[in-house]
């Protein structure tokens, strides 16, 4: 029988639609401002305790909060008003300390029956719902002091193998490597050694009585050089970090000299994108050293571990590192077969591989610290003359030892790392390895929430775009189609129901540009009605019963859509991979926006089209 579908097809174009109302549904229900704790290190727990010195803070403060909650990772406090937040963030930080990251968020209101279907409201974009706007400086003069620090070890051994006798090859404050000697002659034979290995180092030398100096130090152009290196590096390395988070279209770009932009639109979870991101960790591979070592030549720090911290006591490892990691290629979070403790798996790259090896073989029976360092940021409140309280930030750097182990043989590319406190700091550990460590540390100089960049009227004129344009494509359908128009209506509506709830699903970002893809969709979405209805026009023109018209009429229009939609699908995809930013907002919207359109016109509007007239004895169509 003509224009009749089958029950199951019925079934699933019903199940299709409820499903999107479901999970499109999330998105009418807007977020509250709140304000977002966690630890400095995935270690530290965020119990009742912490809930009730921050909600202790507020009160003091004299901040509205509601709906305050903690689940051992984080804590969360709801506010009444968004302009309360940088208020409440600062009397949070001044009350629990620098080991609590404390950062702005928006909070999903989305009743828990929803959320049971895993329904949650779709991102939006930095110019529609904004989202967190970091600017961070990166220690380009650390990146440098480090670089001439592994010289002045490397000097070391290059004058103790040409047999060059000195007193002491330092690296000074001043960043300037100063060695020195008992003659003329050694210090010349040292110059001319540095010359022929380090070309770029600037050499002069300076007699002291019966002390005969050698400092070395960069060229303005080496410098350079480090600190493009350290910031390109860092670049990189964040936007692997951001990649970790899954954070949709963010912007991570360098500013200036020496500081990067960090940009994350639509994130949720803020403190951990702040700890994360701002982090500098890194690992360092030292021998113990032994107990005739020389002051000079070894460091002592404490153990990270409380338990083994009293146990032990501070571990005393060499200078010299073996490597650091910078070698590390792969890092992954496991546990020890033999006592279920949580263990990070540690894959060196060649060059950290050989060198592990030449240290480890050499080395059999003593022990390895692995060096764990932190730089936090300790935030402090002053009040200025003007009586305003100003944020003073002091970074602070922490070197603790996880791992101090005998060495039972010569070690290669894959070895573990224990001593861990828990599976959350042994996978943010592996998850900082793996994203790549810092060259230099960064700092945070700036942090907030940023609202639409083009401004609320921006938005307000955005949003008004699409009603305008699907209110008169709704009026022209009703009014040039009339009973086939209400299909096509309903179909239209079911188009931008399915397209919001597509993205909700697949976390897509909604900007500005995405709403011009919508706008973009509602027109080709009532295109392929609109070459349907004409294709079965034509065919009652032609002297085809009504029936037959329309079965006709949906046959012959179905190549066309499809021919007409794939080409621009195929531009659309297009646009995604080379474009960047808003292109790439565009292209989603419109790509999603492509495929659910050719659903409603040819499935959806002949399903309502079906129901109307399907199986019934038509003598005249209202088209």
């Amino acid at each position: 029988m003509l224009n009749r579908y089958p029950l199951w097809k019925n079934l699933l174009v019903l199940f299709i639609a409820a499903l999107g109302m479901v999970y499109a549904a999330p998105n009418l229900y807007a977020p509250d401002p709140a304000v977002q704790i966690s630890g400095q290190s995935g270690a530290t727990v965020i119990d009742e305790r912490t809930l009730s010195m921050a909600t202790k803070a507020l009160d003091n403060a004299g901040i509205d909060y509601f709906g305050e909650q903690a689940d051992g990772k984080s804590a969360l406090l709801r506010l009444f008003d968004a302009e309360q937040q940088l208020a409440a963030k600062q009397a949070l930080q001044q009350a629990l300390g620098y080991n609590y990251v404390v950062a702005l968020n928006l909070a999903p209101t989305t009743p828990e029956w929803l959320r049971n279907f895993g329904a949650e409201p779709m991102k939006l974009g930095l110019d529609l719902a904004g989202g967190v706007h970091f600017l961070l400086e990166v220690d380009t003069k650390s990146a440098v002091a480090k670089r001439l620090e592994s010289n002045a070890q490397e000097i070391k051994s290059k004058l103790r193998k040409a047999k060059i006798r000195y007193l002491s090859v330092n690296l000074g404050d001043d960043n300037v490597v100063t060695a020195v000697f008992k003659t003329a002659e050694l210090r010349d034979s040292a110059s001319a050694e540095v010359r022929s290995e380090y070309p770029d180092l600037q050499r002069q030398s300076v007699d002291e009585g019966d002390r005969f100096l050698l400092t070395l130090s960069m060229s303005e152009q080496s410098v350079r050089e480090i600190e493009d290196y350290a910031v390109s590096q860092n670049l990189t390395t964040l936007r692997n970090r951001v990649n970790e988070l899954g954070v949709s279209e963010p912007i991570v770009q360098r500013q200036g000299r020496n500081r990067v932009v960090v940009e994350l639109p639509g994130v949720q979870d803020t403190a951990e994108a702040k700890r994360i991101i701002g982090k500098t960790a890194n690992l360092e591979f030292r021998l113990e050293a032994k107990p005739s070592e020389l002051v000079t030549r070894k460091e002592s720090f404490e153990f990270r571990n409380e338990l083994d911290q009293r146990r032990w006591g501070n571990a005393d490892l060499e200078k010299k590192l073996i490597i650091s990691g910078d070698h590390v290629a792969n890092a992954q979070s496991s546990f020890d077969s033999q006592t279920s403790q949580p263990q990070v798996n540690i894959t060196l790259d060649s060059s950290g591989g050989a060198k592990m090896h030449r240290s480890t073989r050499n080395n059999v029976g003593r022990r390895m610290g692995v060096l764990f360092i932190e730089y936090k940021t300790r935030t402090d409140y002053e009040v200025d003359e003007q009586g305003e309280q100003q944020a003073i930030h002091t970074q602070i750097v922490e070197k603790k030892v996880i791992s101090l182990a005998t060495i039972q043989s010569a070690l290669g590319v894959q070895f573990r790392i224990t001593g861990l406190d828990n599976t959350a700091e042994a996978s943010e550990l592996a998850l900082l390895l793996r994203a790549g460590a810092l060259a230099a540390p960064m700092y945070f100089v700036e942090e907030r929430t940023i609202g639409p960049s083009l401004g609320a009227e921006n938005i307000a004129v955005g949003v008004k775009s699409v009603q305008i344009g699907l209110g008169l494509v709704l009026v022209f359908m009703l009014f040039y189609y009339r009973v086939f128009g209400i299909a096509a209506n309903i179909a239209l509506a079911l188009n931008m129901v399915l397209l919001i709830a597509c993205m909700s699903i697949l976390g897509a970002t909604l900007t500005l540009p995405g709403i011009a893809g919508i706008v973009l969709t509602v027109g080709m979405a009532v295109d392929a009605n609109v070459l349907i209805f004409s294709r079965v026009r034509e065919e009652l023109a032609n002297g085809l019963p009504p029936q037959s018209a329309i079965n006709s009429g949906f046959d012959r229009a179905f190549t066309t859509i499809l021919d007409a939609n794939l080409t621009t699908l195929i531009v659309a995809v297009i646009l995604y991979a080379i474009g960047s930013g808003p292109v790439q907002g565009f292209a989603v919207t419109l790509s999603i926006g492509i495929l659910t359109s050719m659903f409603t016109a040819i499935v959806g509007t002949r399903a309502l089209v079906n129901w109307m007239y399907g199986g019934r004895n038509v003598q005249k169509l209202w088209i």
